[in-house]
Parts: C-alpha cells; sequence; structure tokens
C-alpha cells in the first residue's frame, strides 16, 4: 500500500522537499501530493530585477508542473488549516470547494509574507514588496509617477511624485530600492520636466546599520554606493505616519511623497496558528534539528514558517532564507523518505551560511564566499553566475542569460503593462462618461 505524503506549500523548501522524495522514493511506494497556491515557485532574489525591467517577469518563476517529477500530484488550493491528530490538512481547492486531505506524512513549508506594523497608513497607503504581482505594481507605480510629474506644472507638486520612500533596509528593501532608483535614473532623459526637477530616493532603517546580514565593511560599501547616486540613507529611524501625500518619519522630518514601499522584516504566514502544531514565540512551528516537528512523529516543517535550529547561532532559528529553505527541503526529503522505508538515519540539519549576494543594479553588488568578500563589478558577476546556476532548469538558464544579455545591449524597456490580465469587460469604455463630466483644465 502506497503512503500518503503531502507537502504543503511550493516555496523554495517544499520545491526541493518534493524533488528529493521523488528522486530518492522507490516508485510507487508513496502518493506525493503538493498543496500550493500557484503553479509556480518564485525565484525570490531575482525579483527586484524583475519590478527594475532587467528581468522578464515570467523567467523569475519556475513553473511547478515542468521541473517537478510526474510522480507529484500538484493540487492548487489554499490551505485553511489542519487537524494534527487525524492526519488531515484542510484545503480550499480554486473552485472555493473545501477538502480534508489524509496524509500519513506531512511537511510544512507554507512560508511568509511581509509584517505589517501598527502605524497609522501603512495599511492604506505602502506598497509591497514581496511577491510577484507586488514588485511590478511598483515598477508600473514608479512609471506612472513619473507620467504625471511631466505634466504638472508646479514644481513642489512634481517633486511630491518624484520622491520615492523605501522602509526597511534587509536584502528586499536595499535591493529593491537600488534596482529601481538605478532603472527610474536611466529613463529619466525620456521626461525632461522630470529631469530638470530630479529625483529623491530614502532608504529608512531602524537600526543603526543596514543589511545586518552581511558584514560591517560590506554593508559601509553598499551605504557608499548608494549615496554616491544620490540616495539618502536614514538609521535609527522609523516610519510614524503616512499619507496619501506624505511619510512622517520619527525624527521629525515630514517627507512629501506619492510613494512609500514597505520591506521591513516578514512574519510566519498568517495560517499556521491555524495548523494546530507547536508554536515559538515568534509565531514559527517548533522542530527539533532533524526538522520534525516537536511532539509528532509524522509532521516535519522548513523555510520561513518553521523554528529550526540554526546550526551556526546557538539558541537561535534559522534565517529566513532562500539558502536555508533550499537545504532543508533537501534533508527533510530524506528524512520523510527513511520514515516511510524504515530504515537509514534521520539525517541532523546542519547547514550554515556559506555565501551573501546583494545586487545593487549598475554592475555593483556586494557578496561573501566563505571568507572572502567581494564587491564592485566582480561582486555582480559573482551573483550572477551564482543565481544562474541555483536557478531551476536549463531552459530558466537559458532565458536569464538572454534577458541579461537583451539589457546589457538594449537597456530597459519602459513600458508600464500593469494592466495586462485585467480585462475591462465589453461594456464601451465611456459608457458612463454622462454620469460625471470631469472639469478640463488648458494647458499650453
Amino acid at each position: 500500500m502506497a503512503w500518503n505524503v503531502i507537502i504543503a506549500g511550493g516555496g523554495f523548501g517544499g520545491f526541493y522537499a518534493a524533488r528529493t522524495l521523488a528522486r530518492v522514493l522507490p516508485p510507487h511506494s508513496a502518493r506525493l501530493r503538493l498543496v500550493t497556491e500557484d503553479n509556480f515557485m518564485l525565484y525570490t532574489p531575482l525579483l527586484p530585477g524583475a519590478a527594475a525591467g532587467t528581468l522578464e517577469p515570467r523567467h523569475v518563476v519556475v513553473p511547478l508542473r515542468e521541473e517537478l517529477d510526474e510522480s507529484i500530484h500538484l493540487r492548487l488550493g489554499k490551505i485553511t488549516g489542519a487537524s494534527p491528530e487525524r492526519n488531515v490538512l484542510h484545503v480550499r481547492s480554486l473552485d472555493g470547494t473545501e477538502h480534508a486531505l489524509a496524509y500519513d506524512q506531512l511537511i510544512v513549508s507554507v512560508g511568509s509574507v511581509s509584517r505589517t506594523p501598527p502605524v497609522p497608513g501603512v495599511e492604506e497607503h505602502a506598497l509591497g514588496f514581496k511577491s510577484l504581482p507586488e514588485a511590478i505594481a511598483v515598477r508600473n507605480h514608479v512609471i506612472r509617477t513619473l507620467e504625471i510629474a511631466e505634466t504638472l506644472e508646479d514644481d513642489e507638486a512634481r517633486r511630491e511624485y518624484l520622491t520615492y520612500v523605501f522602509v526597511g533596509a534587509g536584502y528586499a528593501g536595499l535591493e529593491g530600492l537600488a534596482e529601481l532608483q538605478d532603472f527610474a535614473a536611466d529613463v529619466i532623459d525620456l521626461y525632461p520636466r522630470c529631469g530638470v526637477t530630479g529625483m529623491r530616493w530614502i532608504l529608512v532603517e531602524a537600526n543603526d546599520r543596514v543589511m545586518p546580514e552581511i558584514s560591517a565593511k560590506l554593508a559601509d560599501f553598499a551605504v557608499r554606493e548608494l549615496r554616491f547616486r544620490g540616495i539618502q540613507i536614514r538609521t535609527d529611524t522609523t516610519l510614524d505616519e503616512v499619507t496619501a501625500r506624505s511619510a512622517r518619519l520619527s525624527d521629525g522630518d515630514v517627507v512629501p511623497t506619492r510613494t512609500l514601499v514597505w520591506t521591513a522584516g516578514v512574519e510566519p504566514n498568517p495560517v499556521i496558528a491555524a495548523l494546530g502544531l507547536p508554536l515559538s514565540g515568534e509565531g514559527r512551528i517548533v522542530t527539533d534539528s532533524h526538522l520534525q516537528v516537536a511532539g509528532f512523529d509524522n509532521v516535519w516543517a522548513i523555510g520561513d514558517g518553521a523554528a529550526v535550529p540554526d546550526p551556526a547561532r546557538k539558541g537561535r532559528s534559522c534565517p529566513p532564507t532562500a539558502q536555508h529553505a533550499i537545504r532543508q527541503g533537501k534533508v527533510v526529503g530524506r528524512n520523510v523518505a527513511n520514515a516511510i522505508g524504515g530504515g537509514g538515519r534521520s539525517r541532523c540539519f546542519t547547514y550554515k551560511t556559506k555565501g551573501v549576494f546583494v545586487d545593487m543594479g549598475r554592475r555593483k553588488a556586494v557578496a561573501t564566499t566563505g571568507p572572502i568578500t567581494w564587491s564592485g563589478m566582480p561582486a555582480w558577476m559573482l551573483a550572477r553566475t551564482y543565481h544562474l546556476a541555483m536557478m531551476p532548469g536549463v531552459g530558466r538558464r537559458a532565458r536569464l542569460l538572454v534577458d541579461w544579455n537583451i539589457g546589457l545591449l538594449f537597456g530597459r524597456d519602459t513600458a508600464e503593462l500593469g494592466r495586462i490580465g485585467e480585462a475591462r469587460g465589453l461594456a464601451p469604455p465611456l459608457a458612463d462618461a454622462s454620469a460625471s463630466k470631469p472639469s478640463v483644465r488648458r494647458v499650453s
């Protein structure tokens, strides 16, 4: 009789757990099901490149049906909870039907979401930068602010549209701001009025330095590079309030802006609280060093939503990075296979970060590879080589190479494509024009 194995979540951890299980388990010994909301895995380190137009958005995702073995059954749906005492996972399918999926072994890899603090106005007016739709929305928004600013006669009003505030100087914030500022600097010559007024980019960080994940030396290099471009960096500063037209910072400065991007941290996916599993103080699932959930012999947890003991930092959990999720997925796949087969020793998760890559656009980056630190063009080349090697699938790698080479030769595409996939329906565009006639302003 085949074992029922469910992998909950199709991010880095779930993807590599499924691939490992398909490879190491004997044929037909288990029924492998991957439950996820999307039929692709987002390669998150390349998200800033997609936002800045360096990469085609479809090329930073990995189609799960193409890259996973045919023995893995992909089931799209929203995970709504679990009953671990009955070995059941609750899922809502795309058509809204509720299902209770029975399992013999469960791997939880549902990831994280953006952490939203109780700052007035953030939920209403800030933009996120964690998912592909959010990243493309930020790019489209930047282009639209340039288009709007170009039509304005008043300099002060134009400056409001040409000021961009990013809150959070971790990977997402620093790379996202650097890539988008690089993109905007490339295209601003197409907007003569905006070019005369100039843009203002601000990075706000609550801690006393940017990028705590890398060494102080490399963080200083990143700061010098960004300031050389005219980007303002405000450390030891928090956001107190945001409105549709301004951001108020903790130092008392009120920044007139139409753009605030929130990248200050993540928190476990809210569904984790509904799984009936033990949680840490951070709301992550408690596991041992073998990735097994405390108190359950058939439930495992990996990725951003799991409090896996960090081999590099005693007493702390692994950081929520793709590097750790990938290695956890491989280890948990082998451990589940051993549990099913009844043979082989369960493996400990022993991975320690071996390298860090921070791409800042303009062919500049900072990186560490073991004890060696890199900066500038060499680091940028290393970063691209690393991501090219880690991207699953030969076809995906070829697409990255084509995009990068086209960008080097011809620059970036400046089209705003925000309405693709959002059909307006068949009603005439001006059907309701008689209901509200807009005021007309004469311009020269």
